[in-house]
């Protein structure tokens, strides 16, 4: 049986957060200075397989923080 504290994580992990207050704006900045860093990977870095981690990780950087803004707050 799960505690209530592993219960708890797992509906805040596997939860819709819809936003609320100005998380949409903060989500907007974060994906805006995201892609701007994505776009100068892709200018100044060699195509390459260090290229294409570096832009999922880039990718995978953005979602995290989104979720540390909607499951914390």
């Amino acid at each position: 049986m799960l505690s209530e504290q592993q219960q708890q994580h797992l509906n805040n992990t596997y939860t819709y957060h819809e936003p609320k207050d100005d998380q949409p704006k903060r989500y907007e900045t974060l994906r805006a200075d995201t892609k701007r860093l994505a776009a100068v990977i892709l200018l100044l870095c060699p195509d390459s397989r260090e290229r294409s981690i570096a832009l999922t990780k880039l990718e995978e950087c953005s979602f995290w923080a989104n979720a540390s803004i909607a499951r914390n707050e």
